[in-house]
């Protein structure tokens, strides 16, 4: 038995999931995305990822930030028995929970109750898990609080960021909704409440979350560096100028001392001064520029022997 899905995301881990659950016979008959969005500094209205890839296949796209009775009835004309959610950015009220014959559920990218929010990726990076891993559960009125079908654990691996994170997990994720749609369909699968005593959250990240405080350790700044990568990036400043750090690893080389964000050359490596503790810079981007070695980076800085970033 198959079910008939109406599949509703936005970003590029939706769109790549779409395409798999797709080439796998899972029977799509529409897709719900977000409306068209100003994208790069022209602001021009581009589509999102998962309405391109729709499109592309050849199915059905319902363009809304919310579901009101207009977008509610033309997925039921499409005789969709399923809601499937991956990071589609909006709330699904009571009407719209119970519109379809099995409801929606919704795939996480944390082990629930966990990290339930917005971000619950780089957060898990950003405080330093050893573990995470997607969650399947179904959608109530809550955020992220409905039971669980389905959690697959994996290990985070030392100084992965959050675009190599994401994409393991997406990956992960479409093993599990492919292994559960079926036991759903039959009515074999059952889901679990969750145990709200463990719950933790994972609110959106903001460009403020991301500004680098020198005067924390170099592993708490290496996490936060990892977690804020590909998006919002973490960032400092120096001379009051912006320059975002792409990638760094805190290091236990011996170096002369340092002050909390200043820079030095030592040994062909770019170490600034932490808290009892000093990070290795690795890739750093200026304002107006491209991506760049930290070391080019410093050794165009007018040949000065130190400069040191916003603290």
């Amino acid at each position: 038995m198959r079910l008939k899905v109406i599949f509703a995301g936005t970003p590029q881990n939706a769109a790549s999931t779409l395409r798999a659950l797709v080439e796998s016979g899972v029977e799509v008959v529409g897709v719900l995305t977000r409306k068209d969005a100003p994208v790069g500094r022209d602001r021009v209205l581009e589509p999102s990822p998962v309405a391109n890839e729709a499109q592309a296949l050849g199915i059905r796209v319902i363009k809304a930030n919310s579901i009101d009775n207009d977008v509610l009835n033309q997925i039921v004309i499409l005789g969709a028995e399923i809601g499937l959610i991956v990071a589609y950015g909006a709330f699904l009220d009571g009407r719209a929970l119970e519109a379809l014959d099995k409801g929606w559920i919704n795939l996480h990218y944390s082990l629930l109750p966990k990290y339930r929010g917005a971000a619950p990726v780089q957060r898990a990076i950003q405080n330093g898990e050893k573990e995470t891993g997607v969650s399947v559960f179904q959608l109530d009125k809550g955020m992220d609080s409905g039971p669980v079908f389905m959690s697959v654990p994996t290990l985070i691996e030392p100084g992965e960021n959050s675009s190599r994170l994401l994409g393991r997990l997406t990956a992960i994720g479409v093993s599990a909704l492919l292994e559960l749609l079926p036991g759903i369909a039959s009515g074999i699968s059952k889901a679990k409440p969750q145990n709200d005593v463990e719950k933790s959250f994972a609110p959106k990240v903001s460009r403020a979350d991301a500004k680098i405080n020198w005067q924390l350790s170099a592993r708490v700044i290496e996490n936060l560096i990892n977690a804020m990568n590909p998006e919002p990036m973490a960032w400092s400043t120096l001379d009051d100028v912006a320059i975002r750090i792409l990638a760094a690893r805190e290091t236990h080389q011996i170096t002369p001392a340092v002050a909390f964000g200043q820079v030095v050359l030592y040994e062909g490596n770019v170490i600034v001064g932490c808290n009892q503790s000093q990070l290795q810079l690795q890739e750093v981007q200026p304002a107006g520029k491209s991506p760049m070695s930290a070391s080019d980076w410093m050794r165009g800085q007018q040949k000065k022997d130190s400069v040191v970033l916003g603290t």
